[in-house]
């Protein structure tokens, strides 16, 4: 029966099954970093003969396949430190299936560092910024950089396997920006683990930023002490900011019910991209990202000052997850990843042609639009189902108490009209 073995290297010597593995492979691959590593193993000066570098992990996969193809009965893949850990394991694993694949780990660089460092890891938040030059793997981390800072909302340290786009030196600048996190931050950089110059350098995020690391690396961010986003998210409710929490413009801003009714039917999925469109104060946009904190919200807003209200709200709510992009739709929506949900609350005018450009970019999904005119009402409708959308409409009329005297009264609020239209992949 064919066998894949995958062998951790770079922290430690290899036990005697990695060695017997070895012994009998008839090919060992890996990566040019990995086979200089190999190289540093005297023991294995004849097994080198056997050594093939391919630096695509698909190009390493069919290669494997061919080989086992061919007859190869052993195969040696080197990997980095635990391969399990944001490694090649997991691909060889679903390529191969568990049977074919024995994984014989080492220390991973971030448990390295930690261990260097001298911090506990056992509360920490490991993640990957690391894609190197691959775009598709890129698109499949489930974090990013302007993820970190609301990560830090919710744990106390956080490792992360870097790369050159980010760079220990890139994500300590983005955190120095105002606004993205309390100065009560101590970073370590783990640099070139494993190897005979490795060192670990510690400071704050300004002291960081400064320096310059050789490559491999990765980083460790601690909290040294709560937060103001600490107190503010445990005080706070996941769901239901009130009007006069949310800093606005002369009442622009969608009304605590009619909120309520859109997020509801916006279905908000766990991970994906929301577009809030004429997003003003940000109302919508605030609250998606506090109640799904893996959707990126996109608030796109023309106005100045209701862009100065946004960035204030999402500062102060802690919603990292945020992005306010200034400019008026559809103009601006090109730029925009693809969109999961749209939310529309303000259109300047132009209806028409900003659900036509999000029906461009839209595979599927939920538009969501408030329509405070019949005039809107009737456009959104007939724009929605002009683009293959299926159109549901609610009137959301809400009467609020107001004191009269000794008593009170209800005082009626402007009805607006929710529209929702939703396409099928």
């Amino acid at each position: 029966m064919a066998r894949l073995t995958i062998i951790g290297i770079g922290h430690k010597p290899l036990e005697q099954r990695a060695k017997e593995a070895i012994a009998s492979a008839s090919a060992i691959l890996g990566s040019r970093r990995l086979c200089e590593v190999f190289a540093g193993y005297g023991e294995f000066e004849k097994a080198k003969e056997r050594l093939t570098r391919i630096d695509s992990v698909d190009e390493t996969m069919r290669f494997i396949r061919e080989a086992f193809s061919a007859g190869a009965e052993e195969l040696v893949l080197l990997g980095s430190g635990d391969p399990l850990f944001f490694g090649i394991g997991r691909r060889a694993v679903e390529e191969f299936g568990r049977d074919v694949v024995e994984i014989i780990p080492d220390l991973s660089s971030l448990q390295a560092a930690f261990s260097r460092a001298k911090e506990a890891w056992d509360d920490a938040l490991f993640v990957s910024l690391h894609a190197g030059p691959d775009p598709v793997k890129r698109r499949r981390l489930r974090y990013d950089l302007a993820d970190i800072p609301r990560l830090l909302d919710a744990y106390p340290t956080i490792g992360i396997l870097t790369d050159r786009e980010n760079s220990p030196s890139v994500i300590a600048s983005f955190l120095c920006e105002p606004g993205r996190s309390a100065p009560s931050l101590l970073l370590y950089v783990g640099e070139r683990m494993g190897y005979p110059d490795e060192r670990v350098v510690a400071g704050t995020p300004e002291e960081i930023a400064r320096q310059r690391f050789e490559e491999p690396n990765v980083l460790i961010v601690k909290k040294t002490a709560a937060t103001a986003s600490d107190a503010l998210l445990e005080r706070q409710p996941q769901f239901g900011l009130r009007e006069e929490e949310i800093r606005h413009s002369r009442g622009l801003i969608t009304k605590d019910e009619v909120r309520a009714v859109s997020i509801h039917a916006l279905r908000l999925p766990q991970e994906g991209v929301l577009w809030d469109i004429g997003s003003g104060s940000g109302a919508i946009s605030l609250e998606a990202g506090r109640l799904s904190p893996y959707v990126k919200v996109y608030s796109v807003e023309r106005n100045e000052e209701q862009i100065r209200h946004m960035k204030e709200n999402r500062s102060f709510f802690a919603v990292w997850n945020m992005t306010v992009v200034s400019g008026a739709a559809p103009g601006v929506l090109g730029s925009l990843p693809t969109p999961d949900r749209v939310f529309i609350g303000g259109t300047g005018g132009k209806t028409r042609e900003i659900i036509d450009a999000v029906s461009q970019r839209m595979k599927g999904g939920i538009v969501v639009i408030n329509a405070a005119t019949l005039e809107t009402l009737d456009r959104s409708v007939a724009s929605l189902e002009k683009n293959g959308f299926q159109v549901k409409i609610s009137q959301v009329s809400v009467a609020r108490t107001k004191k009269l005297g000794q008593g009170r009264l209800l005082a009626a609020q402007n009805p607006v009209f929710v529209v929702t239209g939703e396409r099928q992949t």
